[in-house]
């Protein structure tokens, strides 16, 4: 049976996904969320022409080095001059101040001499030096932060700028992972011959909130298929369920089975891709279910290229990967019939273009190499050796 192609693979697992719903967070607390709704500015920012520096505030016609001004008061921020400045009138002002009506400029405080109620200036100014203009920022009205983007810190201040103190927000998909096999052994307890610390849950767990959802760890279970059938029932509240391991050919791999006894269709098993060819994926009534290699390296790469999107969509917030194009270091092999996702590490060159270098060894129990690449090498099924300094798409790993 041929392999099914990673990119028809990905059409299964997005089709007919539709965006989360919809929730009013606190502004404080929309950071890294995925903004629903288009949000536009309540006010012109600043609202009124401010100072930008500590000096006097003038009427700018006529002024030049020597001119003289009457000091009739004083504006600081939140603290604006009630009247009006005529010429030959000054107004000592802060940054940030309210520039009083009749003003049009700030002298700054190190081009002045100031004696006895009067203000001299020592250089001339020119009509709005020093002065912000209202809605020099932005204006009321204007739409700033669009629906689908994830909020940075820099987004939280604007929208704090623009008067939102609440935000409408994707809710977060909610993803179950369920990791299976005999050997594995939650981290810090004593391994007895033939056990293995389990990664994938801690990893997938934390992988999910990075991708923007909220995770159930629903932990490990053994080689029962009673046991993984009871597991699978506890996923009934969440969005997407991820399981991993179990999910080959051998005696023991019994996820599909489990699947198929409690009433599910895949919609593909194995797909054309190295590492993460025994992946599966299939729908029960609103769940979507990933069934990941149990092999951590694979499991983690097989997350990024499908699970990542996934969430995307979810939160209607796609995000193609568009690989960026680098340069290969070191030689590499021609490729099989499977699209291959090599480690590797991305850094810049001398000419400020990307050098990719592949990993020599890219064996997929090795984490410790995962953990310390920083992209993916994406080589097309039967792709010819490629030399070193060949271009090739790369796809940077952040999680």
């Amino acid at each position: 049976m041929a392999l099914m192609p990673v990119d028809e693979a990905k059409a299964f697992v997005l089709a007919g996904v539709k965006p989360a719903g919809i929730e009013k967070v606190a502004l404080e607390a929309a950071h890294g969320r995925v903004l629903a709704l288009d949000l536009h500015a309540r006010h012109d920012q600043p609202p009124f022409a401010a100072s930008a520096m500590d000096g006097y505030a003038v009427n700018s016609k006529g002024v030049s080095s020597g001119s003289q001004f009457r000091l009739i008061g004083t504006a600081a921020a939140g603290h604006p001059f009630r009247g009006r400045v005529e010429k030959g009138q000054a107004v000592r002002i802060f940054t940030g101040a309210v520039v009083p009506p009749g003003a049009d400029a700030v002298l700054i405080q190190e081009n002045t001499s100031v004696e006895a109620g009067f203000v001299t200036s020592t250089a001339a100014v020119e009509k709005g030096r020093h002065v912000r203009p209202r809605g020099l920022d932005f204006s009321k009205g204007q739409l700033l932060l669009k629906a689908g983007q994830r909020l940075s810190s820099r987004d939280i201040g604007l929208a704090a700028a623009m008067n939102h103190a609440s935000l409408r927000v994707r809710q977060r998909p909610i993803a179950a992972i369920l990791g299976t096999g005999d050997e594995l052994v939650s981290p810090g307890r004593r391994l007895r011959e033939g056990q293995i610390a389990s990664s994938n849950n801690p990893a997938l767990v934390a992988f999910v909130r990075w991708a923007g959802g909220d995770a159930i760890d629903l932990g490990n279970v053994p080689d029962d298929q009673q046991r993984i059938r009871m597991a699978i029932r506890r996923a009934d509240s969440a969005d997407i369920l991820v399981i991993t391991g179990g999910a080959s050919v051998g005696d023991h791999d019994l996820v599909k089975a489990s699947l198929e006894a409690e009433g599910t269709k895949l919609a593909f098993w194995k797909i054309a891709m190295r590492p993460g060819k025994p992946l599966m994926f299939a729908r029960n009534r609103g769940l979507r279910i990933l069934g990941l290699p149990g092999n951590p390296v694979s499991s983690l790469i097989c997350a990024r290229i499908f699970l990542k999107p996934l969430i995307d969509r979810f939160l209607g917030s796609p995000e193609p990967d568009i690989p960026l194009n680098a340069t290969l270091a070191l030689p590499m092999a021609a490729n099989d019939q499977r699209q291959e996702y090599a480690r590797g590490r991305l850094d810049h060159g001398k000419d400020g273009g990307l050098i990719a270098t592949p990993y020599v060894t890219q064996d997929s129990s090795m984490l410790r190499l995962l953990a310390d690449a920083n992209c993916l090498i994406i080589r097309p099924p039967f792709a010819e050796p490629s030399p070193a300094g060949a271009q090739v798409p790369v796809l940077p790993i952040e999680f």
